[in-house]
């Protein structure tokens, strides 16, 4: 899942409703709406998995991390470099998003143009994997402002130029890990873990990338090892027709019709994943909480920005997190163990 920085809101509520509903339009991760690398692409010694299926990360007795976007606080978003150190991290799931490229493969890319991370700005659907592959994913990755900005010193770029061979990559890595990967990539390179995906994009397009990582999951043997979600609920039943056995989290509206007028979501979509506050109105409440708690609901909550270290992942473990989708992964597994030692 992503989180809510840039995002829009596009549901409208009833009068009287307004401010909840757009507190809860980006409910769903929202935000915004060569040669392949391989398993081996990089020698980093990766952390053991606790659990290896979604049944085992749930019945792990404890919350969880997950580490949002391959940790884009501290390293490059979406990089087989970030997801390597997530893992180092002890994050306990792995977090991403994937669109498809112009001829067909999946890849592990947020926004819908390169633009935020690379040093070119292309849609993503209109390059081949191999010219995607190509660009260098750590381009825009500042030690003072992580993925978010531009115009600082050429200096405080730190990972520019090693997916291209001009800088030479940190001990253990190498030129791919700073690329844009393929979906495979990372299933293959950590199958004990659990990966929450998110479909990008809307119907009807979406739904060939629905096809895509349906026919992906299924010959990678990942049914009971992913959690699939959409902001877009014709995105999620399309899914859910293809692979009914493959857990999900609800979309937009589904999410906001549980939150505003109550009944019950499918136990198929019981990982329920929203933000802590959007535009001042707080969503994770304690009522919200017990609520879910009482109808076997499991809640995995991402920051809004203002709380990505321990003190705030800590804060919301002990406001009742199942997991926590950290962009800053060591700061969330430091605050998941300082929540068991209270």
């Amino acid at each position: 899942m992503t989180s809510l920085r840039n995002c829009s809101p596009r549901r409208t509520a009833t009068p009287g409703l307004t401010v909840v509903t757009l507190a809860l339009a980006a409910l769903l991760a929202a935000c915004g709406s060569g040669s392949a690398s391989t398993a081996g692409s990089s020698t980093t010694v990766a952390s053991a998995s606790p659990a290896s299926t979604v049944a085992g990360v749930l019945a792990l007795g404890r919350p969880v991390v997950l580490g949002h976007a391959a940790g884009e606080d501290v390293a490059p978003h979406s990089t087989m470099y970030g997801f390597a150190e997530s893992v180092r991290a002890g994050v306990d799931v792995l977090d991403l998003d994937i669109q498809r490229t112009a001829d067909d493969v999946l890849v592990v890319q947020h926004d819908d143009t390169t633009k935020r991370t690379t040093e070119t700005d292309a849609k993503v659907h209109d390059l081949t994997y191999e010219q995607i592959h190509a660009l260098d994913n750590g381009y825009w990755f500042s030690r003072t402002c992580a993925n978010t900005c531009t115009g600082q010193p050429d200096a405080d770029y730190i990972f520019r130029g090693i997916r291209t061979g001009k800088v030479a990559p940190p001990e253990g890595y190498r030129a791919e890990d700073f690329a844009v990967p393929r979906f495979a990539d990372v299933a293959e390179r950590w199958p004990d873990f659990v990966i929450n995906i998110e479909i990008k994009g809307r119907a009807p397009d979406a739904f060939r990338t629905a096809d895509l990582l349906a026919a992906e999951i299924t010959r990678l043997g990942r049914t009971d090892s992913v959690v699939v979600t959409s902001f877009d609920d014709e995105v999620i039943a399309h899914f859910h027709a293809l692979l009914p056995e493959v857990m999900m989290s609800p979309g937009l509206n589904t999410l906001t019709a549980y939150v505003l007028a109550g009944g019950s979501i499918p136990m198929w979509e019981k990982i329920l994943q929203v933000p802590p506050v959007y535009e001042g109105v707080e969503v994770f409440t304690p009522a919200y909480v017990e609520r879910t708690r009482a109808g076997g609901y499991i809640n995995w909550v991402w920051p809004n920005g203002d709380g990505e270290d321990e003190a705030g992942y800590l804060d919301l473990f002990r406001r009742g997190a199942d997991g926590v989708n950290a962009s800053n992964p060591a700061a969330g597994v430091a605050a998941r163990q300082a929540f068991e030692g209270d």
